[in-house]
């Protein structure tokens, strides 16, 4: 900092205003030139579904079929029975091979580890060849059920009402069946002033096998549903949990409840920075949840009565998980889950350093793609303490 300061002086020592402009603008040249290699980044490196997100897709409802109306088409015919499928057996397969860590993805990479009184809360990520990064993580919640934190993180009116989840904004249920518990949500999630607020559609349900609890949800295509400018519809969204009881860490005794959690999106933004963004803001985020989880014992002790959300998540497939086990192609591998990454001192590289930093201020300034609340916050707070050092 010293230095640029010293640099600008020499500057304005300049005799003439028109020297003084060429200096600065030879000064200023290196950030114009991070900035534009940001914007050709970005562009590059935008994924194929984001061109549809420049407009809304307009449809109009289908009249009622009459006695001169065409039946209709196969392909209408196939959509509605693929949206009767939002979530389906291959899914669970899918979340049953990540829990048992059979899946054959590439290895876990360890990076935080963080405790509260009533918590613990261990994250890992991998990056697979194509696609986001993926994070999983191990939350052990002290003295609650399963069932308890199923219908928490199921119950989207607790999550308005109580505020612990203060991104989610619009919650309206689409679809739900009474027989599975699938239900197909629509959600708006707030963003930052110069990002629009997102909007997803996901399907959910859950599966139950001995009070372990097999939790997907997911983005699912909804041609019905017209999109908007704003909110934003993302499309790539991966959430899903295990939740099963667990040892306390204060008596060995079963009275704890472990949430593993296997999450992914696609945040429209080089892979780097969403990393970068995600290690600063993840812990700030998680801690609210247990502050949440606490207040929602405390209103089922009361006997609130139970949302529609609570309800539904009550409503379980039960299946048998050795059985599913057994057919599983089981492989070694054991080495998929390491310890902990090296930290890359990523401020080493300035040329690199320069072009992340021109894909920073064009993802936030042209809205492109998906921030989470991560990324946004975790990479400001990382720029403010860099410059604090300086």
């Amino acid at each position: 900092m010293v230095l640029i300061l010293e640099a600008l002086v020499e500057i304005l020592r300049r005799p003439t205003v028109a020297d003084v402009a060429v200096e600065l603008a030879a000064f200023v040249a290196p950030l114009w030139i991070a900035v534009f290699a940001g914007l050709l980044l970005g562009w590059a490196w935008r994924p194929g579904w984001a061109a549809g997100l420049s407009g809304a897709v307009k449809t109009e409802s289908a009249p009622s079929l009459g006695p001169h109306s065409a039946a209709p088409s196969m392909k209408a015919v196939e959509e509605r029975r693929s949206e009767k499928l939002a979530v389906t057996e291959e899914d669970l397969q899918h979340l049953f091979r990540l829990v048992e860590v059979t899946d054959g993805g590439p290895e876990w990479h360890k990076m935080m580890d963080k405790s509260l009184p009533n918590m613990r809360y261990q994250a890992w990520r991998r990056d697979p060849e194509t696609g986001p990064p993926q994070y999983r993580s191990s939350t052990l919640y002290e003295d609650v059920t399963p069932e308890i934190v199923r219908d928490f993180f199921w119950d989207d009116e607790f999550r308005i009402k109580n505020g612990w989840d203060d991104m989610l904004l619009e919650h309206t249920t689409l679809e739900e069946c009474p027989t599975t518990g699938t239900m197909v949500v629509q959600w708006v999630r707030k963003f930052p002033f110069f990002c629009s607020n997102r909007e997803y559609i996901i399907g959910r349900r859950i599966w139950e096998s001995g009070r372990t609890y097999y939790c997907i949800t997911k983005g699912v295509p909804r041609p019905a549903v017209p999109r908007r400018n704003k909110p934003r519809r993302v499309d790539l969204y991966y959430s899903s949990w295990c939740i099963r009881a667990a040892e306390s860490r204060r008596d060995g005794r079963m009275t704890a409840c472990e949430v593993l959690l296997f999450h992914h999106e696609d945040m429209g933004i080089p892979w780097e920075i969403a990393k970068l963004g995600v290690r600063q803001g993840m812990w700030s985020c998680v801690r609210k949840i247990e502050p949440g989880l606490c207040a929602y014992q405390l209103a089922r002790r009361s006997n609130e009565p139970l949302s529609r959300f609570a309800f539904m998540a009550q409503i379980n497939t039960k299946f048998d998980a050795d059985k599913l086990r057994s057919f599983e192609t089981i492989t070694d591998l054991s080495g998929n889950v390491v310890e902990a990454e090296k930290q890359k001192n990523w401020t080493s590289s300035i040329p690199k350093f320069l072009v992340v930093g021109g894909a920073v201020a064009i993802a936030c300034t042209l809205d492109h793609g998906l921030l989470t609340k991560a990324v946004i916050f975790g990479v400001a707070r990382r720029f403010a303490n860099i410059g604090k050092r300086l």
